[in-house]
């Protein structure tokens, strides 16, 4: 290893001796699980953040309070699609209270959907600056718009954007001879499906509170789910050097993909504070959450697969389109299962509709339920079983487990033989469904730790929290490496002062910040051993830290406590630094996938559907914590029932509104719909680290929707699988 000049403590004197340090060539491993004490461990731990949660002393965005706080509100556009011919803030600048009136757009600019930002006001009380948007006076020139997908895939739909010929922009992809695959099949099925554009609902809204301190310095506090990109936005967009911008977010109130970057929002209330030389507030409403700042995309595709009597799947065709509003959107088809064919063409349809953002596996759920339903529906055809058509289709050794476990654990065995089986008018059924993510990790994220005179550690990291349990597994990875009390780490993230990280997005968020973490931990690690040396008559190689104790490994009476050791270190401790020069990425791997079963209730006579229980096996490599990871589990199979039963946005054709932009009339599971549910953490053992945030979100709805065809005998292709639906697939049976 390479050698580095260290100052330590020598009898109260220092001294200057020479250490050897990890660099970017030593190789480092999490080594044998089982001897943690806080990681990997069955009872998990307890969140750090958790009493600030529960007693109301975490400190969110909104709860940023300083002298001179102003508020802000945003004008919207009461028009899906429309000119702005004048914009007059003279009216709302001249009310009392009022100290800031920007404007979003110029005259001439185009608003494009319901919600479109125009203009902000800053003032001394809500409620003022709710008066202040009122009072600003726009002009709008109406134009054509339309806001439903099958609207505006016809030839003669009015243009969402003016420099494209069709609002529908299909792709194509193929592979093998799929119309000889339908020709030779046992079977062949064919159906439409369709996934609804969902809302994110975050229950803490977006936005930040700012506030210059000195003419070229800013601190905001943000709702994010990237702290350096906010960080790095606010620079470019006032032309500050990044270290100039301080980014806070210590807590977060979910974002599930819809918070990355500064957003209109953002820059707004960063610009109205440089106005008014005051600190402002800008959260959006809840009905702002709901019209402007992101939505899952639908999917709608007609479905064509063919199958052998033996359960080989052949072929998979598709044909649809989504709408991601006035933004892109993709699709991953056919999805998980290997068919020796598959022809898609598939694309976005645009709509004057706020755009799309990333959700929680961007596109799976959509591309699960577009694949999933039709294998079940195949497999009735073949009257086989289909999870062993699953089983004869995908390769993955690791889902096969976990089919295995989840099957067991649901009962399996007592589905329905053939769907509708079951006497009388409340019938069961079963189903189950698929997951497959990527994630990984990145060099993209700075870790600094450092070991104190007193024995106590800080680790700093500029990451965010989302509530996932970043803060506590790396504090944990410290105590665990130092052998030391996890009380006795100090945990500094969610602040960019603390260095660069990555966006948290993607399920790469613990695939980046565990390995830096591990790696800085060793390397001050190393640095407290070479100082600790020779006071053992021992090389560094030879020593090894336990409970507490500083020891020569071959020789466990050779020792020192840990206090003691770390009093020989130099007044500033030592500290350990991982950052993209030499991250460990052998720490980490891509690749997380999961199976879900679900068990419902169905009464023919109401149309209702009741969920009675659910089991999600899931992978992530090396568990970082296990109780976090079930309840990442148990959350994304949440979001699956919500998908599943309830979830829907409704437009309104002739005026271009949303109709349901409350949490009244857009329904989401709570404690009524959400059924016992079983998180199982299944140990894939790579020995590396691996994100977990987007696979358990992927197979609940399908898992649901298969289990509703397996009760009743016939499928309900259109999500939300509603009362209404129910009986109408009935009545048409």
């Amino acid at each position: 290893m390479p050698k580095k000049e260290v100052t330590i403590q020598v009898n109260g004197q220092e001294k200057v001796v020479e250490m050897d340090v990890p660099d970017s060539e030593t190789h480092l491993s999490w080594g044998d699980p089982t001897r943690f004490k806080y990681l990997y461990q069955s009872a998990g731990i307890d969140r750090l953040d958790g009493p600030w949660k529960v007693t109301g002393s975490a400190r969110y965005a909104s709860d940023v309070v300083m002298p001179g706080l102003l508020f802000g509100r945003i004008l919207r556009s009461p028009y899906a699609h429309a000119k702005i011919t004048s914009i007059d803030l003279a009216p709302a600048k001249a009310m009392r209270g009022v100290r800031a009136a920007i404007q979003l757009r110029n005259p001439g600019d185009q608003v494009m959907y319901f919600g479109d930002e125009v203009a902000a006001v800053a003032a001394q009380s809500p409620d003022i600056a709710e008066d202040a948007i009122r009072a600003i006076k726009v002009q709008y020139e109406q134009m054509p718009f339309v806001v439903s997908e099958t609207e505006a895939i016809k030839p003669d739909s009015p243009k969402v954007h003016a420099n494209e010929d069709s609002n529908y922009q299909p792709g194509h992809h193929e592979q093998g001879d799929v119309d000889a695959a339908f020709a030779a099949a046992d079977a062949v099925h064919e159906a439409e499906y369709g996934v609804p554009a969902r809302l994110h609902v975050c229950l803490e809204p977006h936005g930040v509170t700012a506030h210059w301190t000195a003419p070229d310095r800013v601190t905001v506090w943000a709702s994010t789910q990237g702290i350096t990109g906010v960080r790095d936005d606010v620079a470019q967009a006032f032309n500050l050097p990044a270290d100039h911008v301080e980014v806070i977010c210590e807590v977060m109130g979910g974002g599930f993909g819809s918070k990355f970057g500064m957003g209109v929002e953002g820059r707004a209330a960063v610009q109205l504070a440089k106005d008014t030389g005051a600190p402002v507030r800008l959260l959006l409403t809840r009905k702002e959450e709901f019209l402007a700042v992101g939505n899952g995309p639908s999917a709608y595709a007609k479905v064509k697969i063919a199958g052998k009597k033996d359960g080989t799947m052949t072929a998979y065709q598709a044909s649809g389109y989504g709408t991601g509003g006035i933004g892109d959107v993709g699709i991953a088809l056919p999805y998980i299962y290997h068919f020796g064919s598959s022809k898609v063409d598939y694309g976005p349809v645009f709509t004057n509709i706020g755009a799309s953002r990333a959700f929680r596996a961007p596109n799976h759920p959509q591309s699960s339920f577009l694949t999933e339903l039709a294998v079940d529906e195949l497999a009735a055809k073949l009257g086989l079983d289909p999870l062993e058509v699953r089983r004869k289709n995908d390769g993955d050794p690791v889902r096969m487990k976990e089919y295995e476990i989840g099957a067991e654990r649901i009962g399996w065995n007592r589905r329905n033989k053939i769907p509708g089986g079951t006497p009388g008018p409340v019938k069961r059924g079963i189903g189950m469904s698929s997951a497959q993510w990527w994630g990984g990790g990145s060099p993209s994220t700075t870790v600094r730790v450092t070991v104190n005179r007193d024995g106590s550690a800080m680790v700093e990291c500029g990451t965010q929290d989302l509530g996932t349990g970043t803060r506590t597994y790396v504090g944990a990875i410290v105590a665990d490496e130092l052998q030391i009390p996890l009380n006795r780490v100090t945990v500094k993230i969610g602040d960019s002062n603390y260095g660069p990280a990555g966006g948290s997005g993607g399920s790469t968020t613990t695939a980046s910040v565990a390995p830096a973490v591990m790696g800085a931990v060793t390397s001050a690690r190393e640095q407290l051993l070479n100082a600790v040396a020779p006071f053992l008559n021992a090389k560094a190689g030879e020593l090894e830290l336990s409970n507490q104790t500083v020891r020569v490994a071959k020789t466990p009476g050779r020792s020192i406590t840990w206090k003691q050791a770390c009093s020989r270190l130099p007044a500033g401790g030592v500290t350990g630094i991982v950052n993209g020069s030499n991250w460990p990425s052998e720490l980490q791997q891509g690749g997380a996938g999961g199976a879900q079963f679900a068990e419902v209730e169905v009464d023919t006579r109401t149309g209702k559907v009741k969920v009675l229980h659910m089991v999600g096996v899931h992978d992530c490599g090396l568990v970082m914590n296990r109780k976090a990871v079930e309840s990442q589990i148990n959350g994304g199979m949440i979001l699956g029932v919500g998908l599943a039963l309830l979830e829907g946005r409704v437009m309104d054709d002739q005026t271009g509104h949303m109709i349901n932009p409350n949490m009244e009339t857009y329904k989401v599971a709570g404690a009524l719909e959400i059924p016992p549910m079983e998180a199982i953490v299944y140990d894939n053992p790579t020995g590396k680290v691996t994100g977990i945030g987007e696979p358990p979100n992927i197979p609940g709805a399908s898992a649901i929707a298969c289990a509703v065809f397996n009760a009743i005998g016939v499928p309900v292709r259109d999500l939300p699988i509603t009362p209404k639906k129910v009986l109408d697939a009935l009545s048409e049976h």
